[in-house]
């Protein structure tokens, strides 16, 4: 008999065949009854596998009385309780390293795009108005500034490349960092006064929610651009709406929201904003990594060997 896992959400295509190939899998999403169905398992699940959209909260873990680890498909967990988690002795692993690179890379996307209004210009030429007159002027990335909130494997994967596009750079977070030499700002609003870009690229979670706040937007200023490839939990959204569309926050590039994916609408009448619909790790590679990682700690947990990613 395969050993038993409740998925709790779709994934990535090859990702559901090698959990499949592997694993008995019991999907959750599919059960037209959830909680009826959970607990017709709840006796026989040691292991569960979870999704940025479809996580294990709480009370899910409380209906599974055996369970003994999560596998989560990200690197961020913040649809998973992890302090439940550890209070019941539950391991927790998600997919660190293997995104880093597409993340940072659709960062500096964003922030090109925005600044130098690639959408805009796309859909002008498109509507055939060049022909009649020239595309207006734009901002310039380089020689500027930018600032990062939350300096990690992301955040350091984003100065890298920032740094070979003339930016210089500045970032906050919990802790300096003695191994870089850019300026250290112990608070988001000091940093954004200090900034004329900034992305977002720590945690999603309490600690960080409401982390970029109006005043971090107003002190970013009406040049200034804001980039989100964290969680949407992370900035005032109601605040970065009102502020770009009164002209006192320049721009924004955004692949993380609020509620997604059924977003705001009051983003589709922002003409200085590019939306993205969270796809920063959308990349067929990094999927497949991702998913391989979801597989082979649950195929190490069965097999009572260490885990590789382990979160808590």
């Amino acid at each position: 008999m395969k050993p038993e896992v409740l998925l709790m959400g779709p994934m990535y295509g090859p990702t559901m065949e090698a959990l499949e190939a592997a694993f008995a899998v019991h999907h959750v999403s599919k059960a037209a009854d959830r909680d009826a169905f959970i607990a017709s398992l709840a006796d026989r699940i040691t292991a569960a596998a979870s999704t940025a959209f479809r996580g294990m909260d709480a009370a899910t873990m409380a209906m599974l009385p055996k369970l003994k680890i999560v596998s989560h498909f990200g690197v961020g967990v913040d649809s998973v309780d992890v302090a439940a988690a550890s209070a019941r002795g539950i391991k927790v692993t998600n997919t660190p390293d293997v995104l880093t690179d597409d993340v940072a890379d659709l960062a500096i996307a964003l922030l090109l795009a925005a600044v130098r209004r690639v959408p805009q210009g796309d859909r002008y030429v498109r509507d055939g108005k060049w022909a009649d007159k020239v595309f207006p002027l734009t901002g310039t990335i380089q020689g500027k500034t930018l600032g990062i909130v939350g300096l990690g494997r992301i955040g350091r994967a984003i100065a890298k490349r920032a740094e070979a596009f003339n930016l210089k750079l500045a970032y906050q977070g919990p802790h300096r960092k003695a191994d870089v030499s850019w300026p250290y700002h112990a608070n988001a609003v000091s940093l954004a006064r200090e900034c004329d870009f900034l992305v977002a690229a720590c945690p999603g979670g309490e600690p960080t929610r409401g982390l970029v706040s109006r005043a971090v937007l107003e002190a970013l200023g009406p040049e200034g651009v804001f980039v989100n490839i964290s969680r949407g939990s992370v900035v005032d959204e109601r605040a970065m709406i009102e502020l770009l569309r009164e002209g006192k926050l320049g721009g924004a590039g955004l692949d993380v929201y609020d509620h997604e994916p059924r977003i705001d609408p009051a983003f589709f009448t922002l003409e200085n904003v590019v939306l993205q619909p969270h796809v920063g790790s959308a990349t067929h590679p990094t999927r497949r990594a991702m998913g391989q990682l979801v597989v082979d700690n649950l195929a190490a947990f069965f097999a009572g060997k260490p885990l590789l990613t382990p979160y808590n």
